[in-house]
């Protein structure tokens, strides 16, 4: 064998290389009755799109730098949840009796590993509890107050009531006016092929305590396979807990041979609506195609893609 094949063998495989060395993320900031009404505010309008390109611009900057999808995916959701703007960590509803009831999930699309927590009251930002629950804990899901003790013990701080509370919130809520609807996700492929998915969320408005939706359970609010995809979820939690969505979606993918953007639509558009589910789903799969897709009026939503560009959304186009 010659140089000049050498560097022609040498050459192609750089090529091939960089053509699958695709990688990016995808978030969103809740699906429900978000509407061009309820978004007259330009300002309010250009608040939401600004949180959400810092929090993928944020994402995406780790991913670029060789960072893997579980960081890039906290990266992001650490940013949502400190916005007032959306419905988790900072921006979290209250339970029936004013209180904040926090659940986050994150899973790793190469080990299979996942971390939950639900019922969180005095943590920042849930996410990063649930990765610590992945990481160093034998067990998937913890609740309440065994998540704060674990929390404290592995160095963090807790984090006062008060910090969740915005005032202007807090006295629509008091009566009854508020409405804020949604959870926040990521969902990330990274250069080594490796997926993650993540997802944070303060429930339900009016919710009885103790109540869990989907956010923090494996299978249905997140999902990340490095044979299939990464899925999170948000809309009506119960709705998705029982049809299993995220792991439904990937199932769809590897066992009938359906391409993820087909495999969501199929959900979102024909399965959930049998039992009156609303909401909508992020996905990106091994080969980095992405979707966003929702049955609602609107659902915030973006990415930030290798080859794709980005773009940051509301409303259906």
């Amino acid at each position: 064998m010659n140089l000049r094949h050498i560097f022609l063998i040498c050459f192609f495989n750089c090529f091939i290389h960089t053509g699958q060395n695709k990688f990016g993320i995808v978030i969103h900031g809740g699906a429900g009755n978000i509407t061009e009404e309820s978004m007259k505010d330009p300002a309010k309008k250009e608040e939401y799109l600004r949180t959400m390109k810092i929090a993928l611009d944020s994402g995406y900057a780790l991913l670029e730098r060789g960072g893997k999808a579980t960081e890039a995916v906290m990266k992001a959701i650490t940013i949502l949840e400190d916005s007032p703007l959306f419905n988790a960590g900072r921006g979290s509803v209250w339970n029936s009796e004013g209180e904040v009831e926090m659940d986050a999930s994150i899973m790793d699309g190469r080990s299979m590993k996942a971390g939950s927590v639900c019922g969180v009251k005095k943590i920042r930002n849930p996410i990063l509890a649930a990765h610590l629950v992945m990481e160093q804990t034998p067990h998937v899901l913890l609740c309440g107050n065994s998540v704060e003790q674990l929390w404290v013990k592995s160095g963090g701080t807790l984090t006062p009531n008060a910090w969740f509370i915005d005032t202007t919130t807090w006295l629509r809520w008091k009566q009854r006016l508020h409405k804020k609807h949604g959870t926040v996700g990521a969902v990330a492929l990274d250069k080594s092929g490796n997926l993650a998915a993540g997802t944070s969320t303060g429930g339900m408005q009016d919710k009885m305590p103790g109540r869990v939706g989907d956010a923090p359970i494996i299978g249905a609010g997140t999902y990340a396979d490095n044979n299939g995809c990464a899925i999170s979820c948000t809309g009506h939690g119960e709705m998705f807990i029982r049809m299993h969505v995220a792991s439904h979606i990937n199932d769809l993918m590897l066992y009938a041979n359906m391409k993820l953007s087909d495999a969501v639509k199929k959900i979102i558009h024909q399965e959930l609506p049998k039992i009156n589910g609303t909401g909508g789903v992020i996905g990106i799969d091994k080969n980095g195609n992405i979707a966003m897709d929702f049955n609602t009026p609107g659902m915030f939503r973006g990415y930030k893609h290798s080859s794709k560009g980005s773009e940051v959304l509301i409303f259906k186009q």
